[in-house]
């Protein structure tokens, strides 16, 4: 049986050789990585909850995704975490008309790809998504302490605490407050000034006689006085008669 045995374990072992051969050839080859998914990357993450809430009632979401996934320009999302929103002042958020939600969400949004040590030098203001960086509108500013980056909007300042995901594409920071903007968070324009109050007239400005224009005054003795142009003449009618 000695013999016997070690032929059919050899000839076991080639069969079973011949399976799996065959069966990894005939298995498909891994596709390609899906599209880029914002909202999958921070769902993975955690703690993004109300971010990913406002990216799609918003639709910023899905307008991230196709930029991404057509353009080689790529992005940098700064995301504020749940407790970056819960930090804010009840009804902050309810406050904001749909358009004012957008333009706070697009203020996360850089419209290029930004590594670490590019944050550290990158020129300020930096240009977002929401536009106009004047300010008093949508100015977002980026500095450095060591390996610490720093974000102030003129509103609020954070850091980036962590470094959530990077493709070469798409590069998603955690910051730990909202990025709240001057436009729709800073101190209210100071009001025009008021009109200077015109002058009353005097007694004496108002009683003063008329311009020579015909018009009639009264003069110290009580006299009605026509003033004329004609050479001067003057007529005066004396009301009270002296005898």
């Amino acid at each position: 049986m000695a013999t016997n045995f070690q032929p059919s374990l050899i000839l076991l072992s080639l069969l079973l050789f011949i399976t799996l051969t065959t069966t990894l050839a005939q298995a498909p080859a891994p596709g390609p990585p899906g599209p880029t998914n914002i909202t999958k990357i921070l769902e993975k993450a955690g703690q993004f909850t109300t971010l990913i809430r406002l990216m799609k009632t918003t639709q910023l979401a899905d307008q991230i995704d196709t930029q991404l996934n057509n353009s080689n320009q790529g992005m940098t999302v700064f995301a504020p975490t749940d407790n970056a929103f819960s930090s804010l002042k009840p009804g902050t958020l309810n406050s904001l008309s749909d358009q004012q939600k957008v333009s706070l969400l697009q203020f996360h949004v850089v419209p290029n790809y930004l590594t670490t040590s590019q944050l550290q030098t990158v020129s300020n203001p930096l240009r977002t998504q929401a536009g106009d960086t004047a300010s008093n509108k949508f100015p977002l500013n980026v500095t450095t302490s060591g390996n610490q980056v720093n974000v102030s909007t003129g509103v609020v300042d954070t850091t980036v605490s962590n470094s959530l995901y990077t493709d070469g594409t798409l590069a998603v920071y955690q910051v730990d407050k909202v990025l709240l903007p001057m436009s729709l968070f800073g101190p209210a324009s100071p009001a025009p000034a008021p009109e200077p109050v015109k002058k009353k007239k005097s007694g004496a400005e108002a009683d003063a006689p008329a311009k020579d224009d015909g018009s009639a005054s009264v003069d110290a003795s009580g006299a009605v006085v026509f003033g004329g142009g004609l050479g001067g003449l003057v007529v005066v009618f004396v009301t009270m008669l002296w005898l």
